[in-house]
């Protein structure tokens, strides 16, 4: 059957009529149901993920479902997202929220059910329909996450068609649905290409960049306590969070003890023999881009894969590097139990690499230091580009949020103008609104002339305001 875009829009545009009657409660009625349902089905819909793609750990995926649907619905559950939000009584400012219009999702297939449930609890609760276009590896895993959610939230009287999803489509088809004059909003989780596709379509969208993330370890630093949280955070999943670590940097201090502690762990560190073999496997230097037949794989099965022996119950591939960008494949962001590795004599040389390392396909992203000195701490979030600086926290969960600390849980991760995004936040519910403010004319307290009124009568006089020299013109530059 022939995909009939405009009829699916048509459908999101009535369902976005009958959400505008929709009140407060009445949406978070329809936003627990949901919530629920996904939350209920955490452990069906991990395993179906697996199964369906072929990526990452099942019990991990369990983990990345939980976030998306209680920590998100706990973040969003208070947030008022109909009607008057806000009121400033002294500046006689009220804020009234409304629906934006069809959301049009694309997910990926690195975490396609925990994607899916998260944006759909967030379109709910801001009273947007959404449209789903699940990754073609991923289908029925993320189409199954959208539905039982929409089965609950129709229970709860949320309109038909609030959530609809798109079981096949061209790339051609797909460029439709953004470029479609129905289309409010489109939110990309996808490649590179995808999420420049979805900003220049003529419509507003809020996608994501990579995610090349360094993490050093400075010379105060809980050693065995990063080695852990590191380890811990890259083979989360198999790595395929694109928070997640990708190269180290440590201070020569501390170099020894942190290979030590690694292989203590199962990591292998690579011989250069061995680098160069993982390079072909695991990147392509012609397109620029990871290998996609390493995304989410475990680090044996990767190795096997180069040709390289290694333990069964190896961990972690580690390659330690001495340059940084595309002729040096393993330094680039790869979303594999692979970790590069860089020694820095100074905490100069330090800051140096993990700009190096930032700059080649990571900006605004996310940065990770482990340091106990406040002020190497400072002066490494000020000279990074990066919307997330992780301090002695694991890379992947922590900029998810809502687990190590208080950024709103987000499988959407800005990225801000270094990454070509509109935003560096964590996209939640509020991005997702139209706020409109309603600004009476500010008087004082016995109605009297408005501020600008006042200005001109006590600051200057009819001289003065014709004195194009007061407003910064030279003589006759003014024009109209």
């Amino acid at each position: 059957m022939a995909l009939d875009i405009n009829g699916v829009m048509s459908k999101a545009l009535q369902a976005k009529t009958a959400f505008m009657k929709l009140n407060q409660e009445q949406t978070d009625r329809i936003v627990q149901a949901a919530y629920e349902a996904g939350f209920d089905n955490r452990i069906r819909l991990a395993k179906h993920a697996c199964d369906e793609t072929r990526l990452g750990v099942w019990k991990d995926k369990v983990i990345k479902n939980v976030l998306a649907t209680q920590f998100v619905y706990d973040d969003i559950k208070n947030q008022r997202t109909v009607g008057i939000v806000a009121e400033d009584a002294q500046n006689e400012i009220v804020e009234i929220a409304r629906p934006i219009g069809p959301i049009f999702a694309v997910t990926p297939v690195t975490n396609p059910t925990s994607t899916a449930l998260f944006k759909v609890l967030i379109s709910l609760k801001s009273r947007n329909p959404i449209i789903i276009r699940p990754h073609g590896a991923a289908k029925k895993c993320t189409i199954e996450a959208a539905r039982v959610c929409y089965e609950a939230a129709l229970q709860e009287g949320a309109p038909e068609n609030c959530i609809q999803w798109i079981s096949r489509s061209t790339e051609e088809q797909t460029m439709e649905f953004m470029r479609h004059k129905k289309t409010a909003m489109i939110l990309a989780t996808g490649s590179v290409g995808l999420v420049r596709a979805a900003y220049s379509s003529g419509n507003p969208a809020i996608g994501v960049g990579p995610g090349n993330v360094p993490v050093f370890i400075g010379r105060t630093a809980d050693v065995p306590f990063a080695v852990d949280q590191i380890l811990m955070s890259k083979t989360f999943d198999n790595g395929t969070v694109c928070a997640s670590e990708q190269s180290l940097v440590v201070r020569d201090c501390h170099v020894d003890e942190v290979i030590r502690l690694f292989k203590e762990r199962k990591a292998h560190f690579l011989s250069t023999d061995e680098i160069k073999r993982l390079e072909s496997v695991a990147y392509n230097k012609t397109m620029s881009v990871m290998n996609v037949e390493v995304i989410g794989q475990s680090a044996v099965t990767i190795a096997k894969m180069a040709g390289i022996d290694v333990p069964e119950d190896t961990t972690l591939l580690i390659a330690e590097l001495d340059d940084i960008g595309h002729d040096c494949p393993l330094s680039m962001e790869i979303l594999a139990p692979i970790l590069a590795f860089y020694r820095a004599d100074t905490f100069e040389e330090a800051i140096t690499l993990c700009r190096r390392i930032n700059l080649n396909g990571g900006l605004g992203h996310t940065v990770s230091i482990f340091s106990n000195c406040e002020d190497k701490i400072e002066h490494f979030a000020s000279v990074m580009n990066a919307g997330r600086i992780l301090v002695n926290t694991p890379a992947s969960l922590g900029a998810l949020g809502g687990t190590y600390n208080a950024l709103s849980p987000s499988m959407t991760l800005g990225c801000g103008t270094g990454g070509k995004n509109i935003t560096t936040d964590n996209v939640s519910a509020r991005h997702l609104l139209n706020i409109q403010r309603v600004a009476r004319r500010k008087v004082s307290r016995h109605i009297g002339p408005s501020a600008l009124e006042r200005f001109f009568d006590e600051s200057m006089d009819a001289a003065s305001f014709q004195n194009e020299s007061y407003w910064g013109f030279g003589a006759g530059e003014r024009g109209e």
